[in-house]
This record gives C-alpha cells, sequence and structure tokens, in this order.
C-alpha cells in the first residue's frame, strides 16, 4: 500500500499525532494534581483494564473520565511542503471528574476555582496544547462503594485543542497535461 497521493488508496499520517487514551489521560492527571495538589496514587482514570484499586475510605481522591471528543467537523488542509499537507482540526475533550472522601467538595471547590487562574491554564496549554474552555457546577452525588456511603462530587469540564495530522500529499507544481490553444 502506498503512502502518498502519486497512487490511488488510503493515505496514513506520518509523523506525530494528538494524544488519546493513556497518554491523554497521564496529562490530564498531571493538570489535576497540579491545581488541587493531589497525590499521584489520589488521581485515578476511570473505565480502566485493569480498574485500578480506589483508595480506602477515609482518603479525598479523584476519579476522572474521558467522556466525548465532539470536533468542529470542518478540518482545514494546509499544503506544507511540495510533499507534505496538514490537517488541522479543532477539538473538543469533555472531562467528568469525581471527587470523593470527607474532603471532597472542599477539593472540587478548589478545582474549579483553580482551573480558572491564568496562570494554570497557560500552564496546562504549555505542558499538553490542552485548554479550558468551560466548566459546569459541582454536583454532590454520594456513592454507595462496599457497603457505605462515600461522599462524591463531580464537576464536568471541556478542554479544546488543535490536533495536526500530516500527510503525504504531494503538491502539483507541473501538471501533466499539455493545453493547445487552437
Amino acid at each position: 500500500m502506498s503512502n502518498d497521493s502519486t497512487e490511488p488508496g488510503y493515505l496514513v499520517p506520518v509523523g506525530v499525532s494528538p494524544d488519546y487514551d493513556q497518554n491523554l489521560e497521564r496529562k490530564i492527571s498531571q493538570w489535576v494534581r497540579g491545581v488541587t495538589g493531589l497525590d499521584v496514587k489520589m488521581v485515578l482514570p476511570r473505565w480502566t483494564d485493569p480498574q485500578q484499586t480506589i483508595p480506602k475510605n477515609g482518603n479525598t481522591w479523584c476519579a476522572f473520565g474521558i467522556r466525548s471528543f465532539p470536533s468542529s467537523r470542518l478540518p482545514a488542509h494546509v499544503q506544507i511542503s511540495e510533499d507534505e499537507s496538514e490537517q488541522w482540526s479543532w477539538e473538543n475533550i469533555e472531562v467528568i471528574l469525581c471527587f470523593y472522601g470527607p474532603n471532597g467538595a472542599s477539593v472540587s471547590s478548589l478545582f474549579r476555582d483553580g482551573i480558572q487562574i491564568d496562570q494554570n491554564n497557560d500552564t496546562l496549554r504549555a505542558a499538553t496544547g490542552l485548554s479550558l474552555t468551560d466548566y459546569g457546577q459541582i454536583y454532590n452525588l454520594p456513592e454507595l462503594i462496599n457497603n457505605q456511603w462515600v461522599r462524591r462530587y463531580d464537576i464536568t469540564v471541556t478542554l479544546s485543542r488543535k490536533n495536526v495530522r500530516t500527510y503525504n500529499v504531494k503538491s502539483v507544481i507541473t501538471p501533466n497535461v499539455i493545453i493547445n490553444g487552437d
């Protein structure tokens, strides 16, 4: 299978691709820890296989999960050289964060206030390419874990980023046709 536009067939991006899955979860975890001061063992991604062991009751911790990746659906295609073009798309990442434990309300409030600080958003953007675009209110949603009620406070945030994918699309320098003026 050819991977450039000189042959028919599918094109696969070349070079670096945007972070997804575990790499994206690591970046979100670092952001949550940076804004809240929670220990690395107290900020866990949800819906993983295998599922991580949750902290014991009495600890304050956060579980987060990526719920959706809505996009603008209007990518830009930019020829960057004679041999390559880039596809630029803008994507949102909706993340739910659940703060558990005796200080869950306090830490979720600290997080909500901290994400509104320009320096925190600038640091997020510089480290990850992500930027905060929206956040919701905090909901009190206690959860029954191991037959014991645990305090839980949820907030949803929306992050955005520009994704750039490079393809081997050749530019047309000289056409392979002859034009007659008759």
